[in-house]
């Protein structure tokens, strides 16, 4: 990692990432969409594309420009990409967002904003496939190869949001009704499962290893894993997609899908485990031991879709299963490696330069984990809060659950922040000569 190049605007997608977060938890803690409305009315899906694209999808890809060169050892396709993609994602969003609140009756009608929307998001993450894409591509194994099935998952996502769209402005006709009315559950399990859990999978497996000099799983070990949830997403993609033209339910398809994506959740957690007994760093840095959390609300998630489906009462809880696996599993994770990765790319942004020839500080030296630590500890407290209200149908206990995760966020972004400012570095290591201190929301050429 040491010496490689360092992607100019990760910082940029992580900072538009956390600013849709706080949107993300305002919406809730306002009691705009689900639970306060219906689980399919405008206003929910404003929240969920606000949570799924404007936060966990951008982190992801700003994640990604910085790490898939390091999983193949090659450069990426292009650097020149990745801002206008970010642009595009981001008016896209907007315009989709639009849509909806045209829909809802909260704007003047301007359903052309949807398929618009739709339109622009894919030209977004279209760029963004092709040029992670083909940069995975050029060593496709290990952690590489979950990011080549997260970006096919990626555009499974994208063609049923499209369809959606231009189905929802009524420019779809009478087949994309039909996929609209029975396709929400594939693309939730495409964009959910395929895109966004399968892809964290690949990235935590490298970056677990790294952060804790333990030997890397297995190729094998972690090809059987990607296997088994691949064909889930599969499975779940295409054999529902055959369903809906064959006018069948999706009941056995999603029922199968289901079992092959617990079975992956639970290979993936051997593969976990077996890295953290092979560990060479004995002491846990603070975002390890909050991906253990994370971790955690994995394992949860696989238990509670199991009891809510034994008790026939998976559909009526959707929500808090949803909340659980988005707040609890994949924002818990992404949060807790920014705190490690805005540390460890500043570090090499500043110090990279002049090791060798000054004194410089270590990676540890730019964080305060002390300080940091409530903050990830309230924050998961609050998310498996936040799950129980919703199971229990107690929507105003939701809302105060949300106010504290906007809290703890807050607290960790603040942190996030002063790492960048070099604002914990004992200040005779601060700046050494030759060293110049990073900007905040790009990285500096």
């Amino acid at each position: 990692m040491i010496g490689s190049n360092i992607s100019r605007w990760t910082m940029t997608y992580f900072a538009a990432a956390l600013a849709w977060l706080f949107v993300a938890l305002g919406l809730l803690v306002a009691g705009v969409g689900y639970p306060a409305g219906d689980i399919a009315s405008p206003d929910t899906l404003v929240l969920v594309h606000v949570i799924c694209v404007g936060w966990l999808s951008l982190a992801m890809c700003g994640a990604l420009f910085q790490f898939v060169p390091v999983l193949v050892a090659k450069p990426l396709f292009s650097d020149k990409w990745a801002l206008p993609a970010l642009a595009l994602l981001t008016v896209g969003l907007l315009s989709l967002l639009g849509g909806f609140l045209c829909l809802g009756g909260r704007l003047p009608p301007a359903l052309w904003l949807l398929p618009l929307g739709a339109i622009l998001l894919v030209a977004g993450f279209g760029l963004v496939v092709l040029d992670l894409g083909l940069t995975a591509w050029l060593r496709p194994t290990g952690p590489a190869r979950f990011v080549l099935v997260g970006l096919a998952s990626l555009c499974a996502t994208m063609a049923f949001g499209a369809i959606f769209a231009f189905a929802l402005a009524g420019w779809a006709g009478a087949a994309g009704g039909v996929v609209l009315s029975s396709g929400i559950p594939l693309h939730a399990i495409a964009g959910l499962g395929g895109w966004l859990t399968l892809t964290a999978m690949g990235v935590s497996y490298r970056l677990l290893a790294m952060f804790m000099l333990a030997p890397d799983v297995d190729d094998r070990q972690s090809g059987v894993t990607l296997a088994v949830g691949a064909l889930a997403v599969a499975f779940a993609v295409a054999g529902g997609a055959l369903a809906i033209g064959l006018a069948a339910g999706l009941q056995i398809v999603l029922s199968i899908a289901a079992v092959l994506g617990i079975a992956s959740a639970a290979l993936y957690g051997r593969d976990v485990a077996g890295i953290f007994s092979n560990r060479k760093r004995r002491h846990l840095e603070l975002n390890m031991r909050m991906a253990t959390l994370s971790f955690a609300s994995l394992a949860g998630m696989a238990l509670l879709g199991i009891a809510l489906v034994t008790f026939d009462a998976f559909l009526a809880n959707v929500g808090a299963f949803a909340f659980l696996a988005i707040f609890g599993w994949l924002s818990g994770l992404v949060l807790a490696k920014l705190y490690k990765i805005v540390a460890f790319l500043t570090w090499l942004e500043t110090y990279g330069p002049v090791m060798g020839r000054a004194p410089t500080p270590r990676v540890q030296d730019l964080v305060a984990e002390d300080r940091a630590t409530k903050w990830f500890v309230i924050y998961y407290a609050a998310v498996w809060t936040g799950t129980a209200a919703l199971l229990g149908g107690e929507p105003a206990a939701l809302r105060v659950a949300a106010a504290a995760m906007t809290v703890c966020v807050v607290g960790i972004v603040h942190e996030i922040v002063r790492i960048r400012r070099l604002a914990d570095v004992a200040r005779p290591l601060r700046l050494p000569v030759g060293a110049v201190a990073p900007h905040l929301l790009f990285a500096r050429k």
